[in-house]
């Protein structure tokens, strides 16, 4: 094997294109990275003798279906719902496949032909997920080896603006896809906790965040992720009475995003109407209604059950939301309008650094004994283009694109990062950057 494409050339890219294209040095390959912006592929390679940049509009079928016919290993840094597509021509023309997003059912369903054909799928090969699967699963199955028997398990992750760089009141920056962020619980909320089925709705979710201790760091909150029962078979912890993912923020973030859930701005299902003739203030206006108030603030407070000189109305007024300015953007979901507003407002300057914080939490019983393990995982980026998402998500797609070069991967179908033969090698390589758990333990 000697020819990878990487399709998608954005803001998580960087770190996965250096890597690959410094192992293509070493080991003869050729990478060629493909974006619908053929200037940023060409940017991500920068001259690279081993590496072009080239255009790919990836719904042009036989576009796409040329370039895979040419690699032996391609990499999807595509939105998730395009995956797919790529799938099924890698299925056609017999290529790996390898992604950072989260597999979907339609996905699964194509790992019997992965097998037959003996292709490697890999999914939910990033951050989270990804660096979450195979840390937990590492520790998981040191803790039965032991002989544990785990009680509990939770797992926390958040891409954050490292405290250096925090200078709005939200202690919040874009470090990834702008649109999921706005989108981000949508869904039901689902855990387990003490053996009993908990669901949080949408519209309670950013209400019902607990706290946590990141040692070193602080209080953190953390809101409940979609579904985390999906786990407990993937993880061998079908028995287990509590489990629970969460997604981290900063002190009074959750509180905030609960306003704008509720007045309606993150729902991306309609359009509104001329929406590029009205300004901000008359967008708020427009979804108050028997509110008292002698201005649009005063009753969006009421509608959300603040003071109006609340910090969560502060938050709401440093974004913009009551100037008398033009959206321009013309029959947009309030979705969209507000994730327009907050790629200004929460745009990474040159110098920031961005930092993530995941933490696992075990609780297990080993020779009559309760012990309650932390494992915590912080690391900042250098700048707003050597991110540390950019780092988490990149690193292990690219190390894993390293073992299936070489051969040394050889489970076959559609699989995530929770075998010993894949987390070991790449958790191994990542102490190598800086990535690396900290680990602290008591008796409870």
């Amino acid at each position: 094997m000697n020819n990878i494409l990487i399709i998608g050339a954005g803001r998580s890219s960087t770190a996965l294109i250096n890597y690959v294209l410094q192992k293509a040095k070493e080991n003869q390959w050729f990478v060629t990275v493909a974006d619908a912006d053929p200037q940023l592929a060409e940017e991500k390679v920068d001259g690279h003798p081993n590496g072009r940049g080239t255009w790919l509009d990836v719904m042009k079928v036989n576009d796409r279906r040329e370039l895979i016919e040419r690699a032996d290993v391609v990499v999807s840094l595509l939105p998730a719902h395009l995956h797919i597509e790529v799938a099924q021509d890698c299925i056609r023309l017999k290529k790996h496949l390898i992604t950072a997003s989260y597999v979907s059912k339609e996905m699964y369903r194509l790992g019997d032909k992965a097998r037959e054909r003996e292709l490697i799928f890999m999914g939910e090969m990033g951050l989270d997920p990804g660096i979450d699967h195979m840390s937990a699963m590492q520790k998981i199955d040191d803790i039965k080896e032991m002989g544990g028997k785990l009680t509990a398990f939770r797992s926390y992750t958040g891409g954050l603006i490292a405290p250096e760089s925090d200078d709005n009141p939200w202690h919040y920056k874009f470090t990834w896809n702008p649109r999921n962020v706005v989108l981000a619980g949508q869904g039901t909320a689902q855990y387990l906790e003490n053996g009993k089925y908990k669901y949080i709705p949408y519209r309670r979710l950013f209400t019902k965040y607990r706290l946590v201790n990141i040692p070193g760091m602080g209080e953190y909150e953390v809101y409940a992720n979609r579904d985390s029962l999906l786990y407990r078979e993937v993880y061998g912890l079908s028995d287990i009475p509590n489990i629970l993912r969460g997604t981290i923020r900063s002190r009074g973030f959750c509180d905030a995003w609960a306003a704008l859930v509720k007045i309606g701005l993150t729902n991306g299902s309609y359009p509104i109407l001329d929406s590029d003739k009205l300004t901000y203030h008359s967008l708020m206006e427009a979804f108050t209604s028997n509110e008292q108030g002698n201005s649009v603030k005063e009753k969006i407070a009421q509608l959300i059950r603040q003071e109006p000189d609340s910090e969560v109305m502060q938050k709401l007024e440093w974004l913009g939301l009551f100037r008398k300015k033009k959206i321009k953007i013309p029959n947009a979901s309030p979705a969209l309008i507000l994730e327009n507003l907050l790629l200004d407002k929460w745009k990474l300057k040159k110098s920031d650094k961005d930092m993530i914080i995941m933490q696992h939490e075990f609780e297990y019983k080993l020779k009559g004994k309760k012990k309650c393990l932390h494992s915590t995982l912080v690391l900042k980026g250098a700048d707003s283009v050597d991110t540390a998402m950019s780092r988490l998500v990149g690193l292990p797609l690219g190390i894993f694109v390293r073992l299936v070069m070489q051969g040394k991967i050889t489970t076959t179908g559609v699989n995530i990062p929770v075998m010993k033969q894949v987390y070991d090698p790449v958790l191994e390589e990542l102490k190598d950057y800086g990535v690396e758990f900290k680990e602290t333990e008591v008796e409870v």
